[in-house]
């Protein structure tokens, strides 16, 4: 756990510490279901390009019995954090 590194001619004394690294971002929706489409509100802001959270959204609720089945469109509105989901079959 202790090393010692040479930094510009200079000898420091370190020593390793573990630290747990936050890894994702959660996050709460409000979501409205109706049919083959879901509308989501309430969507945190985040900094990344439009696709990244449209694609965020359709992994959220592609193929899991629980939240929605086989994304057919993401519709994602980020001035106002809503998207409508459509589903391929109604569910």
């Amino acid at each position: 756990s202790k090393h010692t590194v040479n930094l510009d001619n200079k000898i420091a004394d370190v020593r390793v510490k573990p630290f747990t690294l936050e890894m994702g971002i959660k996050f709460e929706l409000r979501v409205t279901i109706s049919g083959k489409k879901i509308n989501v509100s309430d969507i945190p802001e985040l900094f990344i390009p439009e696709d990244w959270m449209r694609d965020k959204l359709e992994l959220n609720f592609y193929k899991s019995e629980q939240r929605g089945g086989e994304v057919e469109n993401v519709d994602y509105d980020n001035q106002s954090r809503t998207a409508v989901i459509t589903f391929l079959r109604p569910g």
